[in-house]
């Protein structure tokens, strides 16, 4: 008997709230008010997001971000920073304990990146599982899609999609990036280098790392196009059935309210750029 789980459809908001939106599903499951989630989501502006223990004072170009009217948010998982534009962003919440999730973080990607493979064959496209070696795993990148972690979704070696994971009150969090296209000019502007000349060979490099699905199938999807495909992906995938699930007033003033508070202040979303700031004063 598949296991019954919520299907969130929130579409486009700003960064503050698509954050806030994460962590209060996490915390909503945590305290047995909703069961395991799915949501999808897109952006209202093109987004930089960074990860919760990323150092951005040296890598970051926030000039750049003001001048592409980028929005800029650290999220509550790790990982590397991600570009946020024309994609379709998923999240999942389940309790560690469920008996399909394993202890181990990397398994965990295996399992819940069943339902990505599934999604993208209903794309037309057949990915591979990144096994990267030793050496991989030891070189830092301060963008996320310049190299694939264990069990994200690659084709032909390049890396299609981008997902970051945290676990806290027992329970896992784990979102991902599903980019239609990517604007690499902007990306790689939106970084510090040490001269034109080597981020000029970054980005160039970058083309032979990652890809995206307008790119490997010469066709524009849409959000719609996307929602439909995974939405059918992670039910196989995950051996679930999904039910719409809308939020009720109060949990929408929670959202708020927690967007407020943190996702929108420079003390979350900079607080490692004001403590290096601090340091190199």
């Amino acid at each position: 008997m598949q296991e019954e789980w919520l299907f969130l459809n929130s579409g486009y908001e700003d960064a503050a709230i698509n954050m806030a939106l994460d962590e209060c599903l996490l915390n909503w499951h945590s305290e047995g008010e909703i069961p395991p989630t799915l949501r999808f989501y897109g952006w209202n502006k093109p987004t930089l997001s960074v990860g919760q223990f990323q150092k951005v004072h040296r890598s970051i170009n926030f000039e750049a971000i003001h001048n592409y009217h980028c929005q800029f948010v650290r999220r509550l998982t790790g990982g590397s920073a991600v570009l946020h534009d024309n994609e379709l962003t998923y999240s999942i919440v389940v309790s560690e304990d469920h008996p399909a999730i394993p202890a181990s973080i990397r398994e965990a990607y295996y399992v819940l990146s069943q339902g990505l493979y599934e999604g993208f064959k209903n794309l037309g496209i057949q990915v591979d599982y990144a096994m990267p070696d030793r050496k991989d795993t030891m070189e830092r990148t301060a963008v996320c899609f310049e190299k694939a972690a264990f069990y994200e979704m690659i084709v032909n070696g390049k890396k299609l999609s981008g997902n970051a994971q945290t676990r806290k009150n027992g329970v896992l969090l784990q979102h991902g990036s599903i980019p239609m296209s990517l604007d690499t000019d902007m990306l790689y502007d939106l970084f510090r280098f040490p001269s034109e000349k080597i981020k000029q060979r970054k980005r160039e490099a970058f083309q032979r790392k990652a890809t995206t699905i307008d790119e490997l199938t010469n066709q524009s999807h849409t959000y719609d196009m996307m929602k439909n495909a995974f939405y059918q992906g992670f039910q196989k995938g995950l051996n679930i059935t999904l039910h719409p699930f809308e939020l009720t007033t109060q949990q929408w003033e929670q959202v708020h309210q927690l967007a407020e508070t943190k996702y929108s202040r420079e003390e979350w979303n900079y607080k490692r750029l004001l403590k290096e700031s601090i340091k190199n004063v």
